[in-house]
């Protein structure tokens, strides 16, 4: 059980601590992790097109050097992770990839606002609509 986790970043200081919570979980496992940073395309869709592309690119270097610092994390744990970038709405990419990768665990971070019990948008759906087990953790903004 929980052979296969994925884990989806932001690219925020503050999911640091979901990584490495993530990395320890897997290594007491041997459990292959995926790393997932999907850029957010509903984000800019009313630029023009040349500004969205020229946004998309900024987005996805941003997420590549943020699934490499998540990468070394996980490797300092003894973790080798696969890591993989998307385009789209976060939600439905972090549920497709877990389907692809026949995850058995999703471990994210929510920008959860417990005074009001909602999870953030992209953890509510993904909660919601996975087949499979999903640990939620509470991260602060940076």
């Amino acid at each position: 059980m929980y052979d296969t986790i994925l884990v989806p970043i932001d690219g925020s200081d503050s999911m640091t601590p979901i990584v490495e919570d993530a990395a320890a979980f897997a290594a007491e496992r041997e459990a292959s992790v995926f790393l997932l940073y999907v850029v957010d395309k509903r984000a800019f869709l009313t630029l023009a097109q040349e500004r969205q592309d020229e946004v998309c690119d900024e987005l996805e270097s941003k997420g590549a050097a943020a699934l490499d610092v998540a990468k070394e994390a996980m490797a300092e744990y003894g973790v080798d992770a696969e890591t993989t970038l998307r385009r789209g709405d976060p939600a439905d990419e972090i549920l497709d990839y877990a389907r692809e990768i026949d995850a058995d665990l999703i471990a994210m971070g929510t920008h959860a606002r417990f005074e009001d019990n909602i999870l953030g948008s992209v953890s509510r759906s993904v909660v919601i609509e996975s087949d499979i087990p999903v640990l939620a953790t509470p991260i602060k903004a940076d």
